[in-house]
């Protein structure tokens, strides 16, 4: 659990300089959440993520979500080994929805206004996906976290993502990794693998350095939306680089 010195010390290390972006899409993989476990959620990883997140929201950037299922798919893959990939994927979405739902409270218990948005209409526990609302509630300073992804089967969370920041205006999306960028080959294999500074859509795509899927890619480059990939396992990360402070890589069309 994050104390409230621990909570300090992180604010303390981002500098008072003004972010570049004023609205964010997060992107998270689900795998995030479950911290050194095989599978589920760790409470004290969803605190600590969701401290980051307040952290970013204190500097005045507004900040939407979109997490993955990884995490509570994998709990359940041998049971979707043969199934059909349609109902695979919807069983996905439902682990999206629960990874919000957990996001959500855990935000909300530090005080942050949180609102989860549905593809899939869930009326009971959250609100269904309407732009216009979704883009009041980041105005007046709430985050709002996409679930579902974007409610079709065969679209994963990275097109979602793309997807959703295209239709907020965000400004950049952040892809937070367990890496602190892209590198040329995987730097888990490779101690000598290169981390890239910059590099442009067209590269990631053609030297297939699995950012985010094609889709995701196209889609960001077609609406000229940076992605800044960074590492969300370290404390303090995400505001650091929104004010573009640390390590990261940020992808462009140059």
């Amino acid at each position: 659990m994050t104390s409230t010195k621990d909570q300090t010390n992180i604010l303390s290390s981002v500098s008072p300089s003004p972010s570049p972006y004023k609205r964010v899409m997060l992107k998270m993989s689900g795998e995030v959440l479950m911290g050194e476990k095989d599978f589920g959620l760790d409470s004290s990883t969803v605190e600590r993520v969701s401290y980051d997140i307040k952290e970013a929201i204190d500097l005045g950037i507004e900040v939407c979500v979109v997490v993955g299922a990884g995490n509570i798919f994998r709990g359940v893959s041998g049971a979707a080994d043969g199934m059909d990939r349609t109902t695979a994927d919807y069983m996905g979405m439902l682990g999206i929805v629960m990874n919000a739902l957990a996001l959500q409270n855990a935000l909300e218990n530090m005080g942050v206004n949180t609102r989860v948005q549905s593809a899939i209409r869930m009326d009971s526990i959250c609100e269904p996906y309407i732009r216009r609302k979704a883009i009041r509630h980041m105005a007046k300073g709430r985050v709002v976290i996409f679930a579902a992804g974007t409610g079709n089967p065969y679209f994963t969370t990275d097109t979602a993502a793309a997807l959703r920041a295209s239709e907020m205006n965000c400004d950049v999306i952040m892809k937070g990794t367990k890496v602190d960028g892209v590198y040329d080959c995987d730097p888990k294999v490779n101690p000598d693998a290169n981390r890239y500074d910059k590099v442009s859509y067209i590269d990631v795509l053609t030297k297939d350095l699995r950012i985010m899927d094609a889709t995701a890619i196209s889609l960001a480059r077609e609406n000229d939306i940076p992605i800044v990939v960074f590492s969300v396992m370290e404390k303090g990360n995400f505001a650091k680089v929104a004010c573009s402070q640390g390590h990261y890589t940020i992808v462009t069309n140059t």
